[in-house]
């Protein structure tokens, strides 16, 4: 079998979320009426994915007992492995790494309802022989903001969505958001990492220095779950533009799962 892996990170105890996260883990947590991993490992399946690895942690039983009672997830490629209550993420991917089956693999959060065409972007991320292919998205700025145009002020704007910014003591240098979907070499995990403290900040800077990094801006729908206030956002009260597009997302995925 030709094999396409994907990690997804559900470990983490989602302190955000208040008494809900003290609840279950938030990649159960229901986004109407199905909960995130849900919303997941059927979009990655519908991208051509086979192979899903969950290092769990955090209420980590939880997520083991409904993948085991979700009838259409029995026949598919699923190892949950038990990575520590408190671990770190970089521990968690070391205690896994060996479980990879492909060369390349997916590893993205267990917190975001997405609609991108992975398989396309995989698929560059192969003919392009890159080492790792990060992914950005557009993200709601929480603050306000004052337009300006060719230096006259023109609005005043609130909850704007952006996909990079420009830093103050970086001329010429241009940041996009990183939607924490990323592409990597499974070759790449022979660094040693176990003990970093953030993954992110100490292992991605060192792959980008030292082997063939790419990017590409996420064209489709991408909305992460951080917070009770991102809950909020899906629903028909809260942003109705959002809501709407998850209710298509969902009615997709139901007929895909049906198939």
């Amino acid at each position: 079998m030709n094999y396409k892996t994907a990690v997804i990170l559900c470990g983490g105890s989602g302190t955000r979320l208040g008494l809900l996260g003290k609840k279950i883990p938030k990649s159960l947590v229901k986004i109407h009426e199905y909960p995130i991993l849900w919303y997941i490992i059927n979009a990655l399946k519908k991208n051509s994915f086979n192979h899903f690895i969950l290092p769990i942690g955090y209420k980590g039983k939880m997520i083991e007992k409904y993948l085991k009672k979700n009838k259409n997830f029995k026949k598919d490629d699923i190892d949950v492995i038990p990575t520590g209550e408190n671990s770190s993420i970089a521990k968690r991917i070391f205690l896994i790494k060996q479980k990879i089956k492909s060369k390349n693999f997916l590893l993205l959060n267990g917190d975001a309802i997405f609609d991108i065409n992975l398989r396309k972007i995989f698929t560059n991320h192969i003919k392009g022989k890159f080492d790792i292919t990060f992914t950005g998205c557009d993200t709601q700025f929480d603050y306000g903001i004052v337009g300006k145009v060719n230096n006259k002020i023109v609005s005043f704007e609130r909850d704007i969505m952006f996909n990079s910014i420009k830093t103050k003591n970086k001329k010429n240098f241009t940041g996009f958001v990183y939607s924490g979907i990323s592409i990597i070499n499974s070759a790449l995990l022979g660094n040693n990492f176990k003990n970093y403290n953030n993954f992110e900040k100490e292992f991605y800077p060192r792959i980008i220095k030292k082997y063939k990094p790419n990017f590409e801006s996420i064209k489709g729908f991408w909305h992460a779950i951080d917070n009770i206030k991102n809950i909020n956002i899906l629903k028909k009260n809260g942003n109705k533009k959002k809501y709407h597009e998850v209710q298509k997302i969902l009615k997709k995925l139901k007929l895909y799962e049906k198939k």
